[in-house]
């Protein structure tokens, strides 16, 4: 007979069952989560995107769906997961108790993330909110479980705060267990340059991520073929105009902390390479 009543109660139980963790001040390295930079999880795009990204890789599978109301959370949204991550690897190195329940006002969300302060931004960060929390992931990422699915959104939930008299108070959101376990591993998370707030395309800020996972620190970098790239980036462009784009990246260099370049293989494959600044200056 309670049965049918769970669904109601749930988010408030969950809610009463996690401790309120309130953004800490100051400045911060933006810190992000290595699965989230390695496969196509966001939107390229600026226009809203319906079509789901699919993708599957030997044993990984992401599969993203939107709402025709919302679309796919963008590359742009996911800056509020940065902000997320930032705080929660800063909290557990300050010996602090982090939590997925966590509580921040708009400013200080988009000042870290390299936004202004106006209405539009204002309301640009609620629209965010609103993807992320209407975008659904199903992934076999971490799973060890066979070939069973993580199902989750990028946030169960969120709310505007404000006192008696209507005055905002701040944002309160409730951050996913798959994310959230992520970013608690140390392995799985790491420093962003901040200057990535600051690129403006979306392939070049996706590119940016894989290169920063991929290539790291390595001495001596990494590569991929063009079209791996394009399956990896999960875009809808065509592959054409996804390896001009590419190229256009080459010829501007404007990726922080690494040099790319373009390598011809013997059929016309073109391979994208790239290493960190240091070692070129070095070499």
């Amino acid at each position: 007979m309670s049965s049918p009543s769970l669904p109601q109660v749930q988010p408030m139980q969950q809610r009463e069952q996690l401790d309120l963790f309130h953004a800490l001040p100051g400045d911060m390295a933006p810190r992000d989560a290595q699965d989230l930079m390695a496969y196509p999880f966001f939107s390229l795009a600026k226009s809203r995107r319906i079509a789901p990204i699919d993708f599957r890789s030997g044993g990984v599978t992401v599969r993203v769906e939107g709402t025709a109301e919302h679309g796919i959370a963008t590359i742009w949204d996911a800056d509020i997961l940065i902000w997320a991550a930032s705080q929660i690897v800063e909290a557990k190195d300050a010996g602090l108790r982090p939590s997925r329940l966590m509580r921040a006002t708009p400013y200080e969300i988009l000042r870290f993330i390299g936004r202004g302060k106006s209405l539009r931004d204002y309301q640009r960060l609620k629209a965010a909110l609103d993807r992320l929390q209407s975008t659904t992931i199903a992934t076999s990422i971490r799973e060890t479980t066979g070939r069973r699915l993580h199902r989750f959104s990028w946030i169960n939930e969120w709310k505007e705060l404000a006192d008696v008299n209507g005055v905002p108070l701040g944002i309160e959101l409730i951050l996913p267990d798959w994310f959230y376990a992520g970013v608690l591993d140390a392995a799985l998370v790491l420093t962003i340059d901040p200057a990535y707030f600051k690129l403006t395309g979306g392939i070049e800020r996706w590119l940016y991520r894989l290169v920063r996972k991929h290539g790291g620190k390595q001495e001596y970098g990494w590569q991929f073929d063009f079209r791996h790239l394009h399956r990896k980036s999960g875009s809808t462009s065509r592959f054409s105009d996804f390896a001009y784009d590419l190229r256009a990246l080459v010829a501007r260099q404007s990726l922080p902390g690494y040099t790319l370049s373009i390598e011809q293989l013997p059929g016309e494959a073109e391979i994208l390479a790239f290493c960190p600044v240091l070692h070129t200056a070095r070499g």
